[in-house]
């Protein structure tokens, strides 16, 4: 069977203002979950996205696995009761043959022979549930505080589940909405599994994650195709995005959201032929204006590692003492913890699950040959790009930064909708691509960090040297980046005309 969820965490102020709000006018007694997670020591099932546990709930012992699918909300799982015993029974992967994950964990066992399991983590929660009518189905809210314990280490869990207990799962998210308006509770990717298998490898930050690669199939319809590619912009966002609105987070994390909204934004204008559902341009405005919030905060992140180095050391050789200049940054913006935790994001990441699981239009499968219609607008795209390309010398800066920007919509399209052209074809295109993206990102880091230093004269006058020094550099990149320039605009295409 698959578990349909959302799970969100609880600001401490709202600790008690949640517990009461699930437990309702009539409270059922708190439930104590105690479970032993296993894995093998080199965290065989965690990096192939199961986990195995033994919990006790209440008197019972129930052993359950679960694994990991395409979809943010739903995960596979089974679940086989247990004799009840004083102590916790051990885990035996057997108990789930037969089922579809646990023919999973069996193959992925039996390709490494001599692989044990044992405990790695464990958890301790109160959990306080009610049922929940919602208007497309019922759920069931459930409130769970405790730890989760590796050794010494311990983690402190205070969590709102909405889980699926019949109808779509429309009705876990209108659900969930109602919650993040009352109680600015925040989406959390992260499962408990999770965060118990990085308690256990002594990991504060799990790694940012990156772009994955979307395969799409030629006989599929536009819709089921922007669905695939939706979903694939979906898990890039949301799992940067809790773990930056966790509080605990590297730069990279914001940098890897922003790519996520950049590759979405793109992806709707991709699909933009009249089956992608209602909330398409919805969701591309909500995106680009979190998009913009978090830019501020890149912006300073840029200026600080692309070029401070060398601006230091043009400084010194000056003759000039001290560290590079103080920019001028916004004390007042909001930090990206913040920001995430937000309504306004909140919302949005709650509008990308909704539209993940949009029924399709009528008329869908008639749509037209997904490959033609892709190539005709990617070609159209190239075009573009090229003819400012060719005139990059005699552009000014926004239009640079527009060519820029072209630029990375063509290669997250092209990303996107490659798998349906010839491989080789695909990759040299794209080597020209990110060439000319990288070129770009250099030139487009100079115009940011000179915008800055010229706020920042006034309390600071070497930054006057900084933007002679920016303005130098500039002009040296633009003339780097003129063979990159030129192999792009002579380019072939991949695609061909029907």
């Amino acid at each position: 069977m698959n578990e349909i969820e959302l799970k969100f965490q609880v600001p401490p102020a709202r600790r008690a203002q949640v517990d009461a709000a699930v437990a309702g006018r009539a409270p059922q007694r708190r439930v104590r979950l105690q479970a032993v997670y296993v894995d093998t020591p080199d965290r065989l099932l965690a990096q192939a996205g199961l986990a195995l546990r033994v919990r006790r709930e209440g008197r019972d012992w129930v052993q359950t696995l679960k694994g990991a699918t395409d979809d943010a909300m739903r995960r596979a799982e089974h679940n086989v009761p247990l004799a009840r015993a004083s102590e916790a029974p051990l885990a035996d992967p057997a108990r789930h043959r037969g089922t579809a994950v646990g023919d999973r964990l069996l193959r992925l066992l039996a390709a490494q022979p001599g692989a044990m399991l044992g405990p790695l983590y464990g958890t301790d929660i109160l959990r306080r549930t009610r049922l929940h009518r919602a208007p497309a189905g019922s759920v069931e809210l459930a409130f769970d505080e405790g730890r989760i314990a590796s050794g010494d280490a311990q983690l402190a869990v205070c969590e709102l589940e909405i889980e699926l207990v019949s109808g779509s799962p429309l009705a876990v998210i209108a659900t969930a909405r109602r919650w993040v308006a009352r109680h600015g509770v925040w989406l959390d990717t992260r499962s408990k599994a999770e965060r118990g298998d990085m308690l256990a490898r002594g990991e504060a930050v799990a790694p940012a994650r990156l772009a994955a690669a979307v395969d799409l199939h030629g006989a599929a319809s536009l819709h089921a195709a922007w669905l695939r590619v939706l979903r694939n912009c979906t898990e890039q966002i949301n799992v940067n995005a809790s773990q930056v609105a966790s509080g605990t987070h590297g730069d990279e994390h914001v940098h890897q959201l922003r790519i996520g909204l950049r590759r979405l934004r793109s992806a709707v204008r991709l699909f933009e032929f009249g089956a992608v559902p209602g909330p398409g341009a919805d969701i591309a405005e909500s995106a680009s204006q979190l998009f913009r919030r978090l830019g501020v905060l890149r912006d300073q992140a840029a200026i600080a590692s692309a070029f401070a180095a060398d601006l230091t050391a043009a400084l010194h050789s000056a003759g000039v003492r001290g560290d590079m200049p103080a920019a001028a940054v916004d004390d007042h913006a909001p930090s990206a913890t913040d920001v995430l935790r937000g309504a306004a994001a909140q919302t949005l990441l709650l509008d990308l699950l909704a539209a993940a699981h949009a029924e399709p239009p009528a008329g869908d499968a008639a749509n037209g040959d997904l490959k033609a219609l892709l190539a005709r607008r990617l070609r159209r795209w190239h075009r573009q790009a090229a003819r400012d390309a060719q005139g990059y010398a005699e552009l000014d800066d926004a239009q640079r930064h527009r060519l820029r920007k072209r630029v990375k919509r063509l290669r997250y399209a092209v990303e996107f909708a490659g798998s349906l052209f010839p491989r080789a074809a695909v990759r040299r295109y794209l080597r020209a691509l990110r060439a000319l993206q990288d070129r770009l990102g250099e030139i487009n880091d100079t115009v940011v960090g000179m915008a800055a230093f010229k706020a920042a004269h006034d309390h600071d006058p070497r930054a006057w040297f900084a933007v002679g020094w920016l303005a130098a550099r500039h002009e040296r990149l633009v003339t780097d980046a003129k063979p990159d320039l030129r192999r792009f605009a002579k380019v072939r295409g991949f695609w061909k005309d029907k």
